[in-house]
């Protein structure tokens, strides 16, 4: 999401107060960005400084850009861990992700116009005849609409953009005739057949050689779509239509629009995540501005801008009403019920949502963007990055984090209507941790989890396309530019149309006259063009006193995110109660349920259970409130079920030549060392051990001792295992899959249970790795014979680890000094050895007696907590079983995991993976880049 400049205005306005409106109000907002850069006591960025971040800017994207193309182009994307392309159908599949891959090059067409916002004119050209040369777009694959239309259509229109501004300034791009729209225009030929509906709202999926319904297109059969993807189509539709005089394209997308306008729900002005493509109806009927609706909302208030029609400004602000009166809950943004919108739909939100405060920017209301960016950046300081879901107390609720942009787009538009340096401090932060946590010798790396600092064997095409425009035009001054970046507007992924295509070929009639639209407070849309005066009040340190009260929000155990006052016990407005908050011996809270209709039962095994009927509320709004604290209810005590399962550990290679770029995700077990309890982990050299399976006296104790011992599964119980490594001098062990091709990214996290006796014995730390992961270490130990790794519960930042390295030279050389000293004295290792905390076996112990090697997955459910399996939409009373207090410090809630493993790989892992030499000798001058970097941090 993006618009280049500034907030709330647009190109090609009628009037005389629309002359030159984007440039003139850019001029203003920079006027008012001086004045605050200037405060005493803002911490301006000194300019040379900000040179040297856009400069390690360009200097992260040539290593993600040129590993792409060393590596993987032609392929799609590039897998940045075993430094290969990512090939549809050669690889697992990934579900629904993998439906933006077509096998036309995707990373390097979204990357296009990239190049020359980063000043890589040369190299945009080189990119621009390999698109026109080797790109394919007749293929017989199934993509996503959606993802096709921005990706690929925006990438080619946006990369036809900047190619027509540098032909037209005479240095490059001479050669160029408009190749690039004439693919655009192909591809727009080809998505058309998906809109082929009663409704005209797209198919989700469509053929790219065959259409919907043509009987080889394996696909047309699907009833349902989200509404980001039937109303994310405007912009490029419409900018192809302008560019090519050929009105269809802009059609089909007004008409998706229309009709998602005319199905809003009439009472509370909000749209829901799912809508049948046939008949309307909506199949999900929560409402937020996160995933399945976010840029829906976006292109509204952008078609408005490049288009010049009123009727777009209308719908968005109808819904920015509706979405500021339900689902704002400063500094949250939760989802609700679009026909119960006082109802929050669920606790947690989802990272997409991080692009609202730009946009929020975009129409001019400053204040809850400011609100909501500082809750998601504390959110980011305490994990690095921003997980894909967190709950409204800011635990984590879905680990991963595919280095989305989202954030740093709105940092840089909160810093261009600011003008506020804390805003640059925010991206240089951004900029530390994906250089820290993300980066690998072969591109950066999607994390697999924040908590651990695992990797994922990704780096999506938008990373490329969006965090690294955002990122250095946050730092660039405009001299710095080969172009006015105000002359342009950015779709959802960032590409570049320009606005002159406001005025250019219109074939569509401005106005809606069908339409009807609710009537609605004018002061909400004061700040719709805003004036900086309103925009910057007279006070510099503005922004800061809005994010001052939220520095700590992340911090507190329990923060509460009110989502309104109703009147309750005693007097005066008080928040309604909350499930997490509710306490069966607060006999005010229970007065509080009875209010709301909700009785609570003793059962005879001591549970608490709840049943609400809504005749006995004391009114509608208690009965609603009652509903509400049910379904609350519910979802916690699924919650404190997931939370019984261990976390996921990790394993780190700290030696030469990774110095611990390289982490894997690894199943924990319910015996040994807790390494939670050890935030140092275990670290040592890795050994193989003799048998392999570990199932009987290890025969090779001399090299296993003060090691950790590799062994593969099967053939006898996982704690048989740890016992025998153990006798032999282990001080831990990892546990590799004999399933070949299993891998984390494909399969559910798993742990290992005991045996269904004590495990008290067993002390050393056992994590399970699989097969891919495995193959990973053994591929390094083929190449180097001493390979050392760090077992923890979170992987250490790089910088530790070198520390950790001086300390242990340092310790030799003392050793060596005072080697008269008696043998008998107790090493480090053997004392932490003999110190470590064994855990006691949380569950599965039962189910695994008489089966070899028990592995349950992390997701069992724990008999522990128990619920009703009800609606809480039915018409009958709603149950629900109370769980205990969910109220706790830390950050315990594990990631959840997939349910669906991809059976029976066509190949083997390791034969699709470069030998290790040619790995490495592809990795040296990086290495050697990094370690100089290293050096210099510490």
């Amino acid at each position: 999401m993006a618009l280049s400049g500034a907030p709330g205005c647009r190109a090609g306005e009628r009037g005389p107060r629309w002359r030159r409106p984007w440039k003139l109000l850019a001029l203003g907002l920079l006027s008012a960005s001086s004045v605050l850069a200037a405060a005493p006591g803002a911490g301006a960025m000194s300019r040379e400084e900000k040179r040297r971040l856009g400069n390690q800017v360009l200097e992260m994207f040539d290593h993600a850009y040129s590993n792409y193309m060393e590596h993987a182009y032609p392929a799609d994307e590039l897998m940045p861990l075993t430094c290969r392309g990512r090939v549809r159908g050669q690889e697992p599949s990934r579900g629904d992700v993998d439906d933006a891959l077509g096998k036309f090059s995707l990373t390097l067409i979204d990357t296009l116009d990239t190049l020359v916002v980063l000043n890589k004119t040369k190299e945009f050209e080189e990119a621009v005849k390999k698109v026109i040369k080797d790109v394919n777009l007749d293929n017989d694959i199934v993509v996503s609409v959606f993802e096709t239309n921005i990706r690929v259509l925006g990438g080619l229109l946006g990369g036809h953009s900047v190619a027509i501004m540098l032909k037209e300034k005479g240095e490059y791009m001479q050669w160029y005739n408009g190749e690039l729209l004439h693919m655009a225009k192909e591809l727009g030929y080809k998505l058309l057949p998906a809109f082929n509906t009663t409704s005209g709202l797209p198919y989700p999926r469509v053929n790219l050689k065959f259409g919907v319904r043509h009987p080889e297109a394996r696909t047309g059969t699907e009833s349902d779509t989200c509404t980001a993807c039937a109303g994310t189509l405007i912009l490029e539709f419409a900018a192809l239509s302008r560019f090519t005089g050929t009105s269809i394209f802009e059609e089909y997308a007004r008409k998706a629009l229309d009709f998602i306008w005319e199905k809003r729900q009439r009472s509370s002005n909000l749209v829901g995540v799912t809508i049948n493509i046939h008949t309307g109806d909506w199949v999900r009927k929560d409402s937020g501005v996160g995933a399945g609706i976010d840029s829906y909302y976006e292109y509204l208030l952008k078609a408005y801008v490049l288009l010049g029609d009123d009727s777009f400004l209308e719908r968005f602000n109808t819904h920015y009403d509706a979405i500021m009166r339900y689902i704002s809950q400063p500094p949250l943004l939760l989802d609700v019920h679009i026909h119960k919108p006082m109802l929050n739909a669920r606790t947690w939100m989802d990272s997409l949502l991080a692009f609202f405060p730009g946009l929020q920017v975009l129409k001019g209301d400053i204040r809850p963007a400011i609100e909501t960016h500082e809750m998601l950046y504390q959110v980011i300081k305490k994990h690095n990055f921003l997980p894909e879901a967190f709950t409204t107390d800011f635990r984590v609720h879905w680990a991963q984090h595919p280095l989305r942009p989202e954030f740093a787009e709105s940092t840089y538009f909160l810093y261009k209507a600011t003008g506020d340096p804390y805003y640059l401090e925010v991206g240089k932060t951004l900029i530390e941790n994906l250089n820290k946590y993300a980066r690998v010798p072969c591109g950066f790396a999607a994390m697999k989890d924040v908590r651990t600092g695992s990797h994922e064997d990704r780096m999506d095409s938008f990373f490329l396309a969006e965090m690294f425009k955002y990122l250095y035009l946050l730092f660039a001054d405009k001299e710095d530019m080969i172009f006015d970046i105000e002359d342009y507007i950015f779709t959802t992924e960032a590409h570049l149309l320009p606005l002159w295509l406001s005025t250019t070929n219109q074939t569509i009639s401005k106005k809606n006259t069908s339409t009807e639209y609710t009537e609605l407070d004018d002061s909400n849309f004061d700040w719709t063009c805003p004036n900086t005066q309103i925009l910057f009040p007279n006070d510099p340190m503005f922004a800061q006193s809005i994010r001052e009260p939220l520095k700590n929000v992340v911090d507190k155990s329990c923060p509460r995110g009110i989502s309104r006052a109703e009147d309750s016990l005693g007097s005066g407005p008080k928040p309604p109660l909350r499930a997490r908050d509710f306490m069966a011996s607060n006999p005010e809270h229970l007065e509080i349920l009875k209010k709301m209709g909700v009785s609570l039962i003793h059962l005879k095994d001591g549970r608490v259970q709840l049943v609400q009927h809504a005749v006995q509320a004391a009114s509608s709004l208690d009965a609603e409130d009652g509903l509400r604290f049910m379904q609350e209810m519910i979802e916690l005590s699924s919650q404190q079920q997931k939370e019984q399962q261990l976390p996921p550990r990790a394993v780190q290679i700290v030696s030469h030549p990774f110095f611990g770029r390289v982490v894997l995700t690894a199943g924990p077990a319910q015996f040994g060392m807790d390494l939670s309890k050890h935030k140092a982990g275990t670290r040592g050299f890795v050994a193989t051990i003799k048998p392999y399976n570990g199932c009987s006296e290890i025969t090779n104790p001399e090299a296993v001792k003060e090691k950790i011992a590799l062994m593969q599964r099967g053939q006898c119980m996982f704690a048989e295992k740890a016992r025998n490594i153990q006798k032999a001098g282990a001080i831990g062990g990892i546990v590799i899959d004999d399933n070949e091709g299993s891998s984390s990214d494909t399969a559910p996290l798993f742990q290992m249970a005991g045996d269904g006796k004590n495990t008290d014995d067993i002390t050393i730390p056992m994590l399970f790795l699989f097969n891919k992961e495995g193959n990973i270490i053994l591929d390094a130990i083929r190449e180097y014979e001493a390979v050392e790794v760090l077992l923890s519960d979170k992987a250490k930042d790089r910088a530790t680890i070198f520390k950790d390295l001086e300390m242990e030279n340092m310790d030799q050389k003392s050793s060596e000094n005072d080697s008269h000293k008696p043998n008998s004295e107790e090493s480090p290792s053997e004392s932490q050895d003999a110190g470590a905390v064994s855990e006691e076996p949380e569950g599965g112990e039962s189910s695994a007696v008489g089966d070899p090697d028990p592995l349950p997955p992390a997701s069992t459910d724990s008999a522990s907590v128990s619920m009703a399996d009800e609606d809480p939409h039915a018409s009958g009373p709603t149950e629900a079983d109370a769980p205990e207090p969910a109220c706790s410090p830390g950050d315990s809630q594990p990631q959840e995991q997939n349910t669906q493993t991809e059976a029976n790989s066509k190949a083997h892992w390791d034969s699709k993976v470069q030998p290790m030499e040619s790995i490495l000798a592809d990795w040296n001058e990086d290495i050697e880049a990094f370690e100089m970097m290293e050096k210099d941090e510490l």
